[in-house]
C-alpha cells in the first residue's frame, strides 16, 4: 500500500465515513438533513479538510527554509484531505443539488478532478530525495561538471568504464532536464485553471455558509 498510499488511505477513510453515514440513515430511517446535527457536523469537518487542502500545502511549498516535513509527505496529505473533504461535503448535501449548494458541489467535483490531473503532472517533476523540485540550474551545472570530467578522462588510460558510467549519468540528467521543462509548462497551464477555480469555490462556499447561518439562526 506504500505506492499511492494517500489514495488508499483516502479510500479507507471514505468507506468508514460512508459506513457511519449509512448506519445513521438506517437508524433515523431517513437521509441525514444538512441542517441536522450529523449532517451539519459532516459538512463542518469536510469544509475544514478542504480549507486545510487549500492552505497548508501552499504554505509549506512557499517556505523554502521550513523543516517541518518533506514536500512529498505534504503532497500526500494535500491529496488525502482533497479527497476526503469533498466526499464529506457531498454527504452533507443530503443529495440535494439545487441553488448555491448545488453550484458549490459541482465546483468541488471539478476541483477534485483537476487535482487528480495536477497530481500526476506534479509527480512527473524530477525531485530530490527530500521531495524538493530539482532546479534547472542544478541540472545544467551537474551536466557541465560531467562534461568537464569526461574531457579530463579522455586523455587518461584505464578510465573507459568510468567514462561510460558518467555518460549514462549525463544522459539521465539530460532526460530529467527535458522532463522538467515540459512538466513546468504543463503545471503553469494547470495553475492558471486550478487556482481561479479554487478561489471561486471557496468564495461560493463562504457565501453558502453565511447564508446557512443567517437562515438557521438569525431568522429564528
Amino acid at each position: 500500500m506504500h505506492k499511492n498510499k494517500e489514495l488508499w488511505l483516502a479510500l479507507i477513510s471514505m468507506l468508514m465515513i460512508g459506513g457511519l453515514y449509512g448506519l445513521v440513515t438506517i437508524w433515523s430511517q431517513e437521509i441525514p438533513a444538512a441542517s441536522g446535527f450529523f449532517g451539519h457536523m459532516v459538512g463542518v469537518f469536510g469544509f475544514v479538510l478542504m480549507l486545510m487542502t487549500e492552505l497548508l500545502y501552499s504554505m509549506r511549498k512557499r517556505s523554502r527554509t521550513a523543516r517541518w516535513g518533506k514536500m512529498s509527505d505534504w503532497l500526500e496529505f494535500h491529496i488525502y484531505t482533497g479527497l476526503v473533504g469533498p466526499f464529506m461535503v457531498l454527504l452533507h448535501s443530503s443529495w440535494k443539488f439545487n441553488g448555491l449548494a448545488g453550484v458549490v458541489m459541482l465546483m468541488t467535483l471539478v476541483i477534485v478532478v483537476s487535482g487528480f490531473v495536477g497530481r500526476y503532472i506534479y509527480t512527473a517533476v524530477p525531485r530530490s530525495a527530500e521531495g524538493v523540485e530539482v532546479q534547472a540550474s542544478e541540472l545544467e551545472q551537474a551536466i557541465r561538471a560531467m562534461d568537464a570530467e569526461v574531457q579530463r578522462m579522455e586523455g587518461e588510460q584505464g578510465e573507459g568504464e568510468r567514462m561510460e558510467t558518467l555518460k549514462k549519468e549525463r544522459e539521465k540528467l539530460q532526460q530529467q532536464a527535458g522532463t522538467l521543462a515540459r512538466t513546468r509548462q504543463m503545471l503553469a497551464i494547470w495553475h492558471t485553471l486550478h487556482i481561479p477555480l479554487g478561489m471561486a469555490l471557496f468564495t461560493a462556499a463562504f457565501i453558502h455558509i453565511g447564508a446557512a447561518i443567517y437562515y438557521a439562526t438569525l431568522l429564528h
